[in-house]
């Protein structure tokens, strides 16, 4: 039995009964609701002219994020509340503080970008609670929203202007309350053009139903599976939402391990990893764009497998586990055997990524990780290398060293590691592991890099790692940095 999609729009509880389950929110908006203020630039995630927020519940809290549009599906709204451009005029017909800062600081020319970056804003006007920003939460913020106009420097400016105009508030409590009334208990079905579109909220629903539908197209946060529809033109299976599962959205601490739900949010498993990782922090911040963290997972990440994914090289080479599950019960195993080849997993008819096993640091481990692009934000790698050694004194106990855009997979430098595994720490043990690593790989040339480009790259992070993490005599920080530019 169909029911259909319901969410909070414009001070009303809209219903949609019609719409194609591939049928995106960007087009939804413009094409049925008739509100143009939301653009479509790239229909990728990439531009950000089509950002708008979204309200949802999380342990009956509610959570206020910035997602592209473009890329998200209209059934992936029930149960939440939509905002766009249009809702921020005030009711005395003035503008809000984010739009008038823009208005002051000449923001705006052509203006087509201007609704996404004015959303972007408000979704740190929000989280800030109308209170200053510092000008890297400023730059992460607008990390998803281009501008051919402007250079940036006014809206920058207008990101500070805003706070200091008069604060105008945000009712959560009764956002709040509308969203508990829309909440359901079980999981939604909707059926339209012939496809369905299932939301379970529980495990053993998602376990029911995936094993009923196991070529069903699992979604999470619509960050890849979106653009198989704008770009690739794919028609898709019958989907299963991942997103209303709420066992798949913890993070805990327990035996020297942190486990990230497969549900959890890029932005959010980052931040847990962070603490305990420092050195993941600029990856963090290089992982795309703010929306598209808010919305994409690490499971689903990790699930895609993508030969240039940024979070598997660092996974594997700190030894993280993968859960999965099915109708069978739940399975375990070391991630990097995960990966059979291109895009292809050790993955059962009717299982799913449950969960990512992450080991806590010991003292005696040096990690790093690096991502090689043509810009530094919202960028595809051309290299991505994590490296995991373990030492003892000066010698080395344990090396992991694992790259990704180097092979089909996500991978391993076994020849490498073995160069290093029970040798010194030096220079001339780290020469010969680089040196291997033309054994263990043999890179493609593509449009982001040439295969001799990846490989004296890729040989180039390990003797950075080297030089940061050298026993005797470490490199100091401005030197590493030069030699990074030179790399």
């Amino acid at each position: 039995m169909s029911e259909p999609i319901r969410f909070y729009f414009r001070g009303a509880v809209q219903e949609v009964a019609q719409a194609a389950p591939t049928q995106t929110v960007l087009q939804h908006l413009r094409e049925d609701l008739r509100c143009t203020g939301t653009k479509e630039g790239c229909a990728e995630g990439d531009c950000g002219a089509c950002t708008v927020v979204l309200g949802s519940l999380r342990d009956g809290k509610l959570e206020m994020k910035a997602v592209n549009s473009c890329i998200q599906l209209t059934p992936t709204l029930d149960g939440k509340a939509l905002f766009t451009v249009e809702d921020l005029q005030q009711a005395d017909g003035a503008l809000h503080p984010v739009q008038q800062a823009m208005v002051d600081c000449h923001g705006s020319q052509c203006g087509f970008c201007t609704p996404g970056f004015v959303m972007s804003l408000w979704g740190m006007y929000l989280d800030k609670d109308g209170q200053p920003a510092q000008r890297k939460e400023i730059d992460d913020c607008l990390s998803g929203n281009l501008c051919r106009c402007t250079g940036y420097r006014p809206i920058i400016d207008a990101a500070r202007r805003m706070t200091q105009l008069p604060k105008v508030g945000f009712d959560r409590a009764a956002l709040t309350a509308q969203l508990q009334a829309l909440r359901r208990d079980a999981m939604a079905s909707y059926a339209a053009h012939g496809q369905q579109f299932h939301a379970p909220r529980t495990l053993d629903e998602l376990v029911q139903v995936r094993a009923a539908q196991p070529q069903a197209t699992l979604l999470a946060g619509s960050t890849d599976v979106g653009l198989w529809i704008t770009k690739q033109m794919r028609e898709l299976n019958n989907i299963i939402y991942l997103g209303q599962v709420e066992a798949l959205k913890h993070v805990r601490e327990a035996d020297g391990v942190l486990e990230i739900g497969a549900g959890v949010s890029l932005n959010e498993a980052y931040a847990a990893l962070c603490r305990h990782y420092p050195p993941l922090s600029e990856m963090w911040q290089r992982f795309a764009s703010l929306p598209i963290r808010n919305a994409g997972t690490l499971g689903g990440n990790v699930a895609n497998g993508s030969p240039i994914g940024d979070s598997m090289p660092w996974l594997i080479a700190l030894g993280a586990s993968i859960v999965l599950r099915g109708a069978g019960g739940q399975r375990r195993m070391p991630l990097q055997d995960f990966y059979l080849d291109y895009q292809k997993k050790d993955l059962l008819p009717g299982e799913f990524v449950e969960a990512v096993r992450v080991p806590l640091p010991r003292a005696d481990l040096r990690f790093r990780t690096y991502k090689l692009a043509k810009r530094f934000d919202q960028d595809i790698s051309a290299v991505c290398a994590a490296f995991a050694v373990t030492l003892d004194g000066g010698l080395v106990k344990e090396a992991r060293l694992a790259f990704g855009g180097m092979a089909a997979i996500p991978k391993r430098a076994a020849q490498a590691e073995a160069a290093l595994n029970g040798q010194a720490w030096s220079e001339a043990n780290l020469a010969r592991a680089m040196a291997l690593l033309a054994q263990d790989f043999a890179p493609l040339s593509d449009m982001r890099a040439s295969s001799a480009y990846r490989m004296t790259t890729a040989q180039n992070l390990l003797r950075r790692f080297w030089l940061e993490t050298r026993v005797d005599a470490p490199l100091a920080a401005d030197a590493v940095n030069a030699f990074a530019c030179r790399a």
